[in-house]
């Protein structure tokens, strides 16, 4: 017998949770100068309590080939990946405002 999600109440199987989380999240991306002129890019504005932010950090630090961190509710980027981020972001569903 299949598991019911405890949020929307389907099968697990046929569970929508995540996309309308995703889909309900504004995403907003900046870029912050450091210490001896470094670029980091800033993905602000996504809760971590229904999407998993470090899986979505993984996603982002591969695709962009970068280094990269999770600090609170921020993933952080080493260099400058706005338009590689905010391309990826809206590949999986996430609304993206570009600072």
């Amino acid at each position: 017998m299949a598991s019911i999600c405890n949020l929307c109440g389907l099968p697990e199987e046929l569970c929508i949770c995540e996309e309308i989380a995703k889909e309900q999240q504004k995403a907003v991306i900046s870029i912050v100068r450091r210490r001896y002129g470094k670029e980091v890019t800033i993905v602000e504005g996504i809760d971590d309590t229904a999407i998993d932010i470090g899986e979505l950090a993984k996603i982002l630090k591969s695709s962009c080939a970068s280094g990269g961190t999770v600090k609170g509710r921020t993933i952080e980027l080493q260099g400058d990946h706005k338009k590689r981020a905010a391309k990826v972001l809206e590949q999986n569903g996430y609304q993206v405002e570009v600072r």
